[in-house]
């Protein structure tokens, strides 16, 4: 940690210093932290214990299913959800349940529930009138307000089960308090449903009866109306006049189907004896029994006639008699086949004139069932009303009956059971002697600890000068003495630079740069005429000087853990390759840094890779190699650069927008990410400097201060005052043992 003393100067916290502090007072601190864990011992060894005992209540209905099987549920069963669990813990804390709790185990007897009423000194607190005084309540609110403070009901998460927990100083009493409210409270629920059934019974009796004397009379309508009209019933469903109608419906149908009959029976008839045809093919003729009888003398007539014809001649008197009895029969077969065919015209005109007598009558039950049917809606009406009011006086009747079965004390059980019963605490849960004397001993030993590393920060003794201060005090200790030359530095470039010179630059309203620079060395001129003034001068310069070698600049960037910096190098190549060897030596530190080639000669590509033809930059932004393949790592150090590219620089440039991106992207994964665009304008370095707050860094060796006074100038007029001046790649004075300088 970094802080600011009187003399602005950086300082950080001297861990060592306050570590050793912390040590030297350890008497002191052990000390207070033994007499803490006696103090802790003593009083909660003092302290009266308390116990704690816990029933839990599982809320569930309780309706008894008299029917046998499952049952639904009915319209007061309790709807068991999240806010019908809380009510219920709400009313385990209720007055009126904690009075009657109270007063079954008389506990306003019991100083532990009415410290006030046996206490012999009064109350700060009441004397000031900070609190009321609890003498002024009744005895019985003095009860319920302690026990209240005593008692803890909630509803478990995630259950419909409700803990009750009471603390006391009684064992005994702790187990015994949770138990009879648990007791109370379901006499409580199964009271008031007995009352509601009670309360239900009354109110259903006067109903009942009022009821009943509508039903009666809203059925004595509805057989009024029916006698009066004529509207009989034969069943449940159909009147008198509706079974006649199907009665005539069903007849007359039967009669159709006989009449059709009978007309195609004798219309077959008919066609047999027009066309000739032989009687004995017609169904109707060959079921005649005279007919069979006839048939039957037919045929013994011939086969009489065929045994004389064998035996007599032809005009034999015998031949010719059985001829002509032949066809007398013959003739008595179709003079009975036509008797037959007017049989059947008979039987089908009487048919019809049953369908005619049947159709009237059918008419007839028409025009009444019209007239019925209009009577009916009236007596429809009245049966619906009757029906209405029947069912209204049954359904009441069943709710009596179950609200009188119900009146019995057992037969209406609470909807709650009791699923845990407290049972007395054999140890108290306050207070735990060894973890509060461990809690109070750690709480000692860490507060005086905080207050020796407090009262060590806030006296400066823990506080050094930060680690660069000390670099530069063993610098410059012949310099202190010459603090007018000092002041001529050649121009005031970066806070950084200043620091590693100790000198102090005027920072108040800004003389124009071209102004301090030529009075810095108006100054030098002047200081020259003396040799021992030309000596300090000398050991000034070098002091001046490290603060401009790459060393001072890498340390820099590493201590500020810059992510992106972008270095200017207005001399060409040989600013590059300073820029290399920053790269170089910024890796060797441990640092991960990425070297990105935007110089048009390709000079740091040449000096980190063997084949410059490597994809790089300008493929990356002409969108032709992939971002990972444009990384390649430096040959000589740990430093990955990504070189020039092989693609057309003036195609790269059209893309330069996404440059922003391609360095967000590699500030993610490099500690620190090194632009290095050569002898670039100040007006192209806005595109990739996004504010002014960005870190340029000028490569300018060889240089003279002239020339780096006036690049300097040119930076800050154009709005860029956080630069780096890298004027020497190497430090004469304090060189850095086993730094290569791979350049």
């Amino acid at each position: 940690m970094s802080g600011v003393n009187g003399g602005n100067q950086d300082v950080d916290i001297d861990l060592g210093r306050v570590i050793s502090a912390v040590w030297e007072r350890k008497g002191r601190i052990l000390g207070a932290t033994v007499v803490a864990a006696a103090l802790a011992l003593v009083g909660t060894t003092l302290m009266k214990p308390s116990y704690k005992g816990e029933t839990r209540l599982l809320i569930e209905s309780r309706s008894p299913n008299l029917s046998g099987g499952d049952a639904a549920a009915q319209a007061n069963d309790p709807l068991l959800d999240s806010l019908n669990i809380t009510s219920q813990a709400q009313l385990l804390q209720s007055s009126d349940l904690i009075k009657r709790v109270a007063r079954d185990l008389n506990l306003a007897r019991l100083k532990e529930f009415d410290p006030a009423a046996q206490s012999f000194l009064p109350d700060p607190l009441v004397l000031i009138g900070l609190k009321q005084d609890p003498m002024s309540l009744d005895p019985e609110d003095r009860v319920i307000q302690e026990f209240r403070e005593k008692l803890d009901v909630y509803a478990v998460e995630n259950s419909r089960v409700i803990a009750i927990e009471f603390s006391s100083r009684d064992p005994k009493l702790a187990a015994d308090i949770p138990n009879r409210m648990a007791e109370v409270y379901l006499q409580l629920q199964s009271g008031a449903k007995l009352d509601t059934h009670s309360e239900t019974a009354k109110w259903l009796e006067p109903e009942i009866a009022n009821l009943t004397s509508k039903v009666k009379e809203a059925e004595k309508k509805v057989a009024d109306y029916r006698s009066s009209n004529g509207l009989f019933q034969t069943t449940e469903t159909n009147s008198f006049s509706t079974q006649q109608l199907n009665d005539i419906s069903t007849e007359l149908a039967r009669i159709r189907g006989e009449r059709a009959n009978a007309e195609a029976r004798a219309e077959n008839v008919r066609t047999a004896l027009k066309a000739g045809r032989a009687s004995d093919t017609l169904s109707d003729v060959v079921g005649s029994q005279v007919i069979q009888r006839l048939k039957e003398a037919e045929a013994n007539l011939q086969a009489q006639i065929s045994d004389s014809s064998t035996s007599l001649l032809e005009g034999h008197p015998r031949l010719k008699g059985l001829r002509g009895q032949l066809s007398g029969i013959r003739q008595q077969i179709e003079s009975e086949t036509k008797k037959i065919l007017a049989s059947l015209e008979n039987e089908a005109e009487m048919s019809r004139i049953r369908e005619r007598q049947l159709m009237g009558q059918l008419n007839g039950l028409k025009a009444d069932s019209a007239k019925t049917g209009e009577e009916e809606v009236g007596l429809r009406a009245l049966e619906r009303e009757a029906a209405a009011q029947r069912q209204l006086l049954e359904t009441y009747l069943a709710r009596y009956r179950e609200a009188t079965s119900r009146l019995e004390g057992n037969s209406s059980p609470a909807d709650a059971r009791v699923v845990s019963k407290a049972v007395e605490p054999s140890e108290p849960y306050f207070p735990k002697i060894i973890p509060i004397v461990i809690v109070v001993s750690l709480a000692t030993f860490i507060f005086g600890c905080l207050i020796v590393i407090v009262s060590e920060l806030f006296s400066g003794r823990a506080l050094r000068p930060s680690s660069v201060r000390e670099i530069d005090e063993e610098i410059v200790p012949a310099a202190a003495a010459s603090a007018p030359a000092a002041a001529a530095a050649p121009l005031p470039v970066h806070q950084m630079q200043a620091e590693a010179a100790r000198f102090d630059r005027p920072e108040p309203a800004r003389e124009s740069a071209k102004n301090a620079a030529a009075l810095a060395y108006a100054k030098i001129a002047e200081q020259s005429l003396s040799e021992k003034e030309s000596e300090a001068e000398e050991a000034v310069a070098e002091v001046d000087d490290s603060g401009f070698t790459l060393g001072s600049v890498a340390h820099y960037l590493q201590r500020h853990d810059v992510p992106v910096a972008i270095a200017i190098s207005p001399g060409g190549d040989e600013g590059s390759t300073a820029t290399v060897m920053l790269a170089r030596e910024i890796a060797e530190s441990g640092r991960t840094v990425v070297l990105v080639d935007m110089t048009g000669s390709a000079a740091p590509t040449q000096m980190m890779v063997e084949n410059p033809k490597l994809p790089g930059i300008t493929d990356l932004l002409c969108g032709e190699t992939a971002f990972g393949d444009a990384i390649h790592p430096d040959r000589l150090s740990e430093a990955h650069i990504i070189p020039h590219g092989a693609s057309d620089p003036a195609r790269a440039m059209r893309g330069v927008d996404r440059l922003s991106m391609v360095i967000d992207a590699l500030a993610d994964a490099y500690d620190l990410v090194l632009i290095e665009c050569g002898p670039a304008e100040i007006a192209g370095i806005s595109r990739l400097t996004r504010n002014a707050m960005a870190e340029i860094v000028l490569s300018v060796p060889g240089f003279k201060d002239e020339e780096v006074a006036e690049l300097v100038t040119d930076f800050e007029a154009a709005g860029y005052s956080n630069l780096l001046v890298m004027a020497q790649t190497s430090d004469r004075h304090s060189p850095r043992p086993g730094k290569r300088r791979a350049a």
